[in-house]
């Protein structure tokens, strides 16, 4: 209540996200727990999603978390299903179910990939504009929040925030720049780097805030702005964890049982290019050569989805003796009983340029579950906050001397307890306080607004 006695009204931000629950994956966690803690700092939320994602996992146990009064609406997407878009991008054996060579499914892919601008989910657009603005009509709505990747939820907020008179929130859950140089199926035509160059730039000058996921990240998306003549506000607000989850992991059994006398060696996520597992396969062979006999007491358990490449890096470590156990995408409770039924937790990034900046989205979730961490990375933000958890754990993508000795220590002496891990400050990094972090951004920019 006002001070006159009037009803003052509750913020409320539209929140744009291809995926979002039912969607499953890591990268849906980020858009519901904002949208399930923002009311509790006086912010109301509507959810723009796709009605027909084209994606691999659904986990429909991520709704119950969202408040009942979230306002949901989903716009359609012209996408093929996922399965008709790997028949399409499968270029092993011969023929995909509908009849195609590998040749013309190359052709096929690589024409799409090139012709869907700045991703394949710009099919979504039209439609996600055309209920975006119904949806604005409605409802009185404060600003508009946009989390990418997929980047076409950024130029969907972008067009929205102009229409409508919005500021514009956008969250790079990953770098638009790093995205267009390591995702597998991204376009490296020129022409095609030059229009993402473009929307990138129309993006930033719409957009009264940016947000990032390191602090590394985020004074790099704010040099891209400045490059495109705006001045944005810039935050970094890390990935995290939830204490929810943890309760529902409890209550969990893993995704597999534990083989009796292994270590069990636990990495959760997608093995691609920017998380190469080849370091560890490295340092297994190394080990299997000098100390034949310990690689079989190791269980590896990859939890998410694997590229071909990372698959035969997966087969590697398996020829030289390890137990390998691949696990494809599984309920989150289900993917936290697993991290919690780990020796130990392997975090990986690649020695690429820009990967120092890259916070994997499960680091926060490692760290809560406080098991040892098997951090093989270039040096940067996230392994300085690893290593303040556990000084040993450490080791640069390059160092298989090392990665081995680790291996090695806690294989022999494997009988005797594991390794504890320090206490981090973890609290820091709670969803619910990450989450009031978004929403005093909201407050700031929104102070004084009369909508």
């Amino acid at each position: 209540m006002a001070p006159g006695g009037e009803v003052t009204r509750r913020h409320r931000v539209l929140l744009v996200s291809y995926h979002f629950p039912p969607v499953g994956g890591a990268g849906v966690q980020r858009p519901a727990k904002f949208a399930r803690y923002l009311p509790e700092f006086g912010w109301d939320v509507s959810v723009l999603q796709a009605e027909n994602p084209s994606v691999p996992l659904l986990d429909p146990s991520l709704l119950k978390e969202l408040p009942p009064e979230t306002v949901i609406e989903r716009a359609h997407t012209f996408e093929p299903s996922y399965a008709a878009k790997q028949s399409v991008s499968n270029v092993g054996g011969t023929a995909s179910p509908v009849g195609l060579t590998s040749g013309l499914r190359r052709m096929l892919g690589a024409a799409a990939t090139l012709a869907l601008q700045p991703d394949a989910q710009v099919l979504w657009l039209p439609d996600a504009l055309r209920r975006g603005h119904r949806l604005l009509k409605r409802l009185p709505h404060d600003a508009i929040f946009a989390t990418a990747p997929t980047y076409t939820n950024l130029v969907v907020g972008a067009l929205l925030a102009k229409h409508a008179g919005l500021p514009l929130i956008c969250d790079f859950r990953d770098e638009w720049d790093l995205s267009s140089t390591y995702w597998e199926n991204a376009p490296k035509a020129s022409f095609a780097l030059g229009i993402q160059r473009r929307m990138q730039r129309f993006v930033l000058r719409r957009s009264a805030a940016i947000v990032a996921t390191t602090k590394a990240s985020t004074m790099r998306i704010a040099a891209r702005a400045t490059e495109s003549g705006a001045r944005p506000r810039a935050v970094c607000i890390y990935n995290g964890w939830d204490a929810g989850d943890f309760a529902d992991a409890a209550r969990a059994a893993p995704a597999l049982p534990r083989r009796p006398n292994h270590f069990r060696l636990v990495y959760a996520g997608t093995l691609w290019n920017l998380t190469s597992i080849a370091p560890l396969a490295e340092a297994v062979e190394r080990l299997a050569r000098a100390t034949p006999q310990l690689p079989g007491r190791l269980e590896l358990v990859a939890v998410g989805r694997k590229t071909p490449e990372q698959s035969a890096q997966l087969d590697r470590i398996g020829v030289a003796g390890v137990m390998v156990e691949r696990v494809d995408y599984c309920p989150h409770p289900v993917a936290l009983a697993t991290m919690l039924s780990a020796d130990a937790l392997l975090l990986l990034l690649s020695d690429v340029p820009g990967a120092e900046r890259v916070a994997p989205a499960k680091v926060f979730e490692y760290l809560a579950a406080r098991r040892p961490i098997l951090a093989v990375m270039p040096e940067g933000e996230i392994a300085e906050l690893v290593r303040e958890s556990d000084p040993g754990c450490h080791y640069l993508p390059n160092d298989a001397t090392g990665i081995a000795e680790w291996l090695r220590s806690r294989l022999a002496g494997w009988a005797a307890a594991p390794p504890g891990v320090g206490e981090a400050q973890i609290d820091r990094f709670e969803r619910r306080s990450l989450t009031g972090e978004l929403a005093r951004l909201l407050d700031d920019l929104t102070r004084g607004s009369t909508r």
